[in-house]
């Protein structure tokens, strides 16, 4: 016999690699770019047009050199971004009062560089990790038969059953004691 419950579950679930372009002006004329990381990668994801959607902002840090090569600077900017994905979902459901949970599968990373007069045209790759979770109903087997019924010993009884299992732990012990004794260690 089946029983149906509901209960939260994951009812939609998948990836997706972004790589977005993005620009920075400097003040200087950039001859090099000598280095790029992100940091303080922040986002979370909602339900919108029943499409996810991701809003999310990083620090962008590049490392370059001008003047000839002979000087150097970090440009820094606070970049936004808002990426839409499709998920798939199960069963027909909706993602009508779902809740959203987006991971981090890989970190935003610049992949490539281009510097152009005082632009710094910048590759940015992270992968992102999403799933829907909502009520579903769940089939689950259901047994007719109960568990068999434990006999109940009363209070006396117990205390002669913890005597007798502390009498064989003795008893164990001996033995244990006896065959480490008995052991020679300078035998080989």
């Amino acid at each position: 016999m089946y029983k149906e419950i509901v209960t939260k579950a994951v009812i939609g679930k998948g990836k997706k690699l972004f790589k977005n372009t993005y620009t920075l002006l400097v003040d200087n004329n950039a001859n090099t770019a000598l280095g790029c990381w992100v940091i303080n990668h922040k986002f979370k994801g909602y339900v919108q047009n029943n499409k996810v959607v991701i809003d999310g902002s990083f620090d962008i840090n590049i490392w370059y050199s001008y003047d000839n090569d002979k000087k150097t600077s970090v440009a820094t900017k606070n970049i936004h971004y808002t990426e839409t994905v499709l998920v798939n979902l199960k069963n027909g459901t909706s993602l009508d009062g779902s809740d959203i949970i987006v991971r981090v599968l890989k970190e935003p990373s610049c992949s490539n560089v281009k510097i152009k007069d005082d632009v710094i045209e910048f590759d940015i790759e992270k992968e992102l990790g999403i799933e829907v979770i909502n009520d579903t109903k769940v089939k689950i087997a259901a047994l007719e038969d109960e568990d068999a019924w434990e006999n109940l010993n009363d209070e006396e009884d117990n205390v002669s059953d913890i005597k007798e299992e502390k009498e064989d732990q003795t008893k164990e012990d001996t033995v244990m004691e006896n065959i480490d004794n008995e052991v020679k260690e300078d035998f080989i």
